[in-house]
């Protein structure tokens, strides 16, 4: 019961200060209006992140998290570009699916220098993760065989591309859709080298 009500709390937080953070601007929000508007403390706040960046890191956090488990929960048997491309695409077919909450949050991330570097350097823990999945998939050693790593950037680069597309189009463009069309492009050289 406690953990659920933390959990509850964490995420009125969360949804509280992602969409004041994308209404203002980065810059313009401070901790105490986030606090406000979520209806708590100013010691709860920091009871669950040390700063507003953190807030909007722990949003990335939880999509990498996302794509590394759905990446693991895919058929063994399955190619390479079928099972990365599912992992990918679940997270981006859920922010087309709730484009008027996320949308604002992808926007902040990707306009704001500060947010761009977080995400990036969680992009480059994501790879780690989906680097380990791919060769534990495929029976490989990552610290010898390049494919692992390589499949797991190429599947992360189409993610960003996909996100950088949907901003860029104010979410005229389905991501899920973008996130097929990517797939397609990048498929041949997964399964070629997954093979």
């Amino acid at each position: 019961m406690a953990e659920r009500k933390r959990q509850l709390v964490s995420n009125e937080l969360t949804e509280a200060a992602l969409q004041l953070l994308a209404r203002k601007g980065f810059d313009a929000v401070t901790i105490d209006e986030i606090v406000t508007t979520a209806g708590v403390s100013r010691r709860t706040f920091f009871r669950y992140f040390a700063s507003k960046e953190d807030v909007v890191v722990q949003f990335l956090a939880d999509m990498g998290v996302g794509i590394h488990a759905e990446l693991a929960a895919r058929p063994a048997e399955e190619p390479p570009s079928v099972a990365l491309r599912h992992a990918v695409w679940v997270p981006l077919a859920a922010c087309g699916d709730h484009s008027e909450r996320v949308l604002p949050v992808v926007r902040l991330i990707l306009r704001t220098p500060a947010l761009r570097a977080r995400f990036l350097e969680r992009q480059a823990q994501w790879s780690d993760d989906l680097t380990g999945e791919v060769a534990r998939r495929l029976e490989c050693d990552a610290g010898v065989d390049l494919y692992p790593r390589l499949a797991a950037g190429m599947a992360l680069t189409a993610f960003d591309a996909v996100l950088q597309r949907w901003s860029d189009s104010d979410g005229a463009e389905d991501p899920a859709e973008l996130t097929d069309r990517a797939f397609a492009v990048i498929a041949p050289a997964l399964d070629a080298g997954g093979a």
